[in-house]
């Protein structure tokens, strides 16, 4: 059975439709995945062999005062297009192999033609792989020593048809110059695509994070919760079990009331991970759930006292949802850490901010909380995600305070 990739590039290939699945390798320096670079082109220079050697046949018979292609030729050709197998493991190499193999067959007098095809090739694979200058060297080379053999070596060399005329060398120039700009494009293009699709990865990368900071945050919230009215509850309940058996039964069945409904909530957010993209099968809790909270309270014996100020207005579930967990989070803290029975919740609405505030008289219990202290850190992160802010503080008097401004759009 084929092992599935871990981490945040499994979870993002399993949550990807096909189409937009990362790869497992990226390409390396020379265009290929780590894989395919340890590969031979044999199909595309196969290719590229039988291309020159036709064409450079079908050439000949139209230059008949050039030397006619015979072995040398022949081992010429082949020797720059076989070259080609290790364009991409040593591109600075084939670009001069290419260009001294085509520059010693047209020094020995042989018909122009598809040769210039490999140079193309090699200088091109240097010129996308980084090489650049060498590219263009050994582009210089070729022009360079063609120029000395078509104006003075010529002498010396077959077929002795005198010097060639200069508009040959403006072509061999041009030539060279469209090969050097197409190289230069394909790179460019080639290196805005990697820098694209590196962008794309972090990209990725931070909504994975992202999206694992809010379900930790999520979970941490309801679990917190429920189970800290639980332990409060488990509290009472083994306390007058023996002697109030009837407030025994009423915290077991507080118990059983909070359970279900952190069974639920959790129930809710792993329905989620497992089917991305679907609707949720229950609307995220907010504000309109603060009377369950206050209920829940009082099942711990914690009178919650809730004001409002201002015009109420249709939170966005962003906001609306945070508003709420921020309120639940903050009164968990009061049952675990405060000797207070009373709580107070301020909601005050304005144009586009709601600010919260919940108070507690203290004192502060000192008694260990067992939670994993990272209640206020959660707050924060909801209240930064709407540009909003968190203070949390001790009051003056002993008790506890914490305030909220959580911004957010009307036309949401």
């Amino acid at each position: 059975m084929e092992q599935q990739p871990t981490g945040i590039r499994g979870i993002l290939r399993r949550q990807a439709p096909p189409w937009r699945r990362l790869p497992d390798r990226w390409p390396g320096p020379g265009g290929l995945g780590e894989e395919d670079g340890t590969r031979l082109p044999w199909l595309s220079t196969l290719l590229i062999t039988g291309f020159v050697m036709i064409g450079s046949g079908f050439a000949a018979k139209g230059q008949p005062d050039r030397e006619s292609l015979d072995v040398f030729a022949r081992l010429l050709l082949a020797g720059g297009t076989v070259s080609l197998l290790w364009r991409r493991r040593h591109p600075v190499l084939v670009a001069f192999v290419t260009a001294g193999t085509a520059l010693v067959y047209l020094s020995a007098g042989y018909p122009y033609g598809p040769v210039f095809l490999t140079v193309a090739l090699g200088c091109f694979s240097a010129v996308v792989t980084g090489h650049r200058k060498a590219a263009w060297s050994a582009l210089g080379m070729l022009w360079a020593g063609h120029l000395l053999v078509a104006h003075w070596l010529y002498r010396w060399l077959p077929p002795d048809d005198g010097p060639a005329p200069w508009s040959q060398e403006i072509g061999v120039a041009a030539w060279a110059a469209a090969v050097v700009a197409l190289s230069e494009l394909a790179r460019v293009k080639r290196e805005q695509w990697r820098r694209e699709r590196r962008e794309r990865e972090q990209a990725a990368r931070r909504r994975a994070d992202e999206e694992r900071l809010r379900i930790a945050r999520e979970l941490h919230d309801v679990l917190a919760h429920s189970i800290s009215v639980i332990n409060v509850q488990a509290g009472v309940g083994l306390a007058l079990l023996d002697s109030d058996p009837e407030q025994a039964r009423s915290a077991l069945t507080a118990i059983k009331s909070a359970s279900k409904e952190a069974l639920g909530e959790v129930r809710q957010v792993l329905d989620n991970l497992r089917t991305p993209g679907d609707v949720p099968r229950a609307p995220a809790p907010g504000l309109a759930r603060l009377p369950e909270l206050v209920e829940q309270a009082a099942g711990v014996g914690l009178t919650v006292e809730v004001t409002a100020e201002g015009d109420p207005v249709a939170l966005p579930p962003g906001a609306d949802l945070a508003a709420f967990r921020i309120v639940q989070e903050a009164l968990t803290n009061v049952v675990r850490h405060s000797g207070s029975r009373t709580a107070r919740v301020h909601l005050c609405h304005e144009p586009a901010v709601l600010r919260l505030r919940i108070d507690d008289d203290g004192p502060a219990t000192g008694a260990p909380a067992g939670g994993s202290g990272n209640g206020l850190a959660g707050m924060r992160e909801r209240a930064a995600a709407l540009g909003g802010t968190i203070e949390a503080a001790p009051r003056e008097d002993g008790g506890f305070s914490v305030s909220a401004v959580l911004p957010f759009r009307e036309d949401r």
